[in-house]
């Protein structure tokens, strides 16, 4: 199948050196080295090397969000008086505000099973058309799954590369799509100065194999700054209710969108729904009241209001778990 069949799955730990200045690496059990993890960003400040270089602002949470209007159509002219932050029902002063189409560290990962074989060519087009239209300076990596997961192509902006790693299929086994999705977010965390992240997961299934449970998944994917995720769902009626549930709160709860298309033709132009989406979110970033410290889970809410506008919707993450990256990083880093 891949780079990787015929020993343990790879886990998502490396990065291209060609995204960056190298950093120290460290062997991984293949005896392959790994680039250690850059310092992760914040506010996007400066631009070196056609590079975006952001800064960290400490305790700052990072919201992206979509706006529509009342016929779903995108509104990308607010400015950041058009906008309130609650979180936990309190409003927050925002400290950032960008509109700008930013490049984004994306993880795409696909459902490689064996009910998927047939599906696979279209999805496969429909990933490669999702990336010609994204933002030339994104950096993408391929999660293919059945019971296990495999890393097989990590972050670069080729689309041979990505085009190659798609097609490596053996379509086989059961679905570990919740162990898959959270190994992915683990790994967007290593995508250096991409402070946005986003994760695509296409499945035809219900998870039946994963480690992780549905909330346990959406525990570790609710982190502070944590990725915006789009699935897609070729489900059947036998699979219906509880896969879409899965794909459905995965989705909304980052802020992203879940997808159900009856026909597999569909997917394709859902893909460049999704690249649009993502070159047209607003960058919203504010220091909580609640010190970080107290750590917990906090709710929130973004509104927009503006002249010429009866009502707006914004799409975004609906909470997270205060001070969960801050740990989590600490600990990788040890």
């Amino acid at each position: 199948m891949s780079q990787n069949s015929g020993g343990p799955p790879a886990q998502p730990g490396a990065q291209d050196q060609s995204q960056q200045q190298a950093p120290p690496k460290a062997p991984n059990q293949s005896g392959d080295t790994v680039q250690a993890p850059a310092t992760q960003g914040q506010e996007p400040s400066a631009q070196h090397d056609d590079v975006y270089i952001f800064k960290k602002e400490v305790d700052e949470v990072t919201l992206h969000a979509t706006v529509v209007d009342d016929r779903n159509r995108l509104i990308t002219n607010l400015t950041q008086g058009d906008f309130n932050v609650l979180e936990d029902g309190k409003p927050q002063k925002i400290t950032s505000f960008h509109n700008e189409d930013i490049p984004v560290a994306m993880g795409i990962v696909i459902d490689n099973s064996g009910s998927m074989r047939e599906k696979r060519p279209q999805v496969n087009a429909a990933a490669v058309s999702l990336v010609r239209s994204s933002n030339p300076q994104d950096k993408v990596f391929v999660v293919n799954f059945n019971e296990e997961y495999f890393l097989d192509q990590d972050y670069t902006g080729s689309i041979p590369k990505l085009k190659d790693a798609l097609e490596r299929i053996e379509s086989r086994g059961g679905t570990a799509l919740y162990d898959a999705v959270v190994a992915s977010a683990d790994h967007l965390k290593k995508s250096g100065e991409l402070e946005k992240k986003v994760l695509l997961v296409v499945t035809d299934g219900e998870d039946n194999a994963s480690r992780e449970s549905l909330e346990q998944a959406l525990r570790r994917l609710q982190e502070q700054n944590g990725p915006t995720i789009y699935t897609i769902g070729l489900l059947s009626e036998e699979h219906g209710k509880r896969a879409r549930r899965a794909l459905r709160e995965m989705a909304e709860d980052t802020g992203g969108v879940a997808f159900f298309p009856k026909d597999l033709n569909e997917v394709e132009a859902i893909t460049q729904q999704i690249a649009h989406d993502i070159r047209n979110q607003y960058t919203i970033g504010y220091k909580p009241s609640t010190p970080q410290s107290a750590g917990g889970y906090r709710t929130v809410k973004v509104e927009a209001q503006a002249k010429g506008y009866k009502k707006l919707q914004v799409r975004t993450r609906s909470g997270y778990y205060a001070g969960q990256q801050r740990a989590s990083a600490q600990a990788g880093g040890q």
